[in-house]
């Protein structure tokens, strides 16, 4: 990963290097890239591209692993590498994607629930500061 972005707000490139160069230096290509300053993070990746490379034989970093793995990619590969066919392909990462979607909402409802304890307790607090 190349890091590019402002101070304190970083923002990194995905790209596929040759194990020779500097770790800041030259690479291949640029297959994607990595917001975490959003709450859900933003990745974007050209899925295409990341097959090529990882079945060509590179090897992502473990940041990077853990990224394609929240995107699909890993599965998606090792899918592949079992011999499923393409519509079994395709359904399991309909159900991945859904999966996903549902625990993002669930972590976001788990915010909304905490926020409101927060301020319940708060105002609970105040109440006998006033008493």
């Amino acid at each position: 990963m190349k890091r590019i972005g402002k101070k304190k707000k970083p923002v990194y490139k995905i790209v596929a290097a040759d194990a020779r160069s500097p770790r800041d230096g030259r690479f291949i290509e640029e297959v994607g890239s990595y917001d975490p300053n959003f709450d859900p993070m933003k990745i974007v990746l050209k899925k295409t591209k990341v097959t090529y490379w990882l079945k060509n034989g590179a090897q992502p970093t473990d940041t990077v692993r853990q990224l394609l793995q929240k995107e699909g990619v890993l599965l998606q590969m090792n899918l592949s590498k079992r011999g499923k066919s393409q519509d079994e392909i395709d359904a399991r990462l309909t159900q991945f994607d859904a999966d996903k979607i549902a625990k993002l909402e669930r972590a976001k409802a788990k915010k909304v629930r905490l926020k409101e304890r927060q301020k319940a307790k708060k105002a609970q607090t105040e109440e006998k500061k006033e008493s």
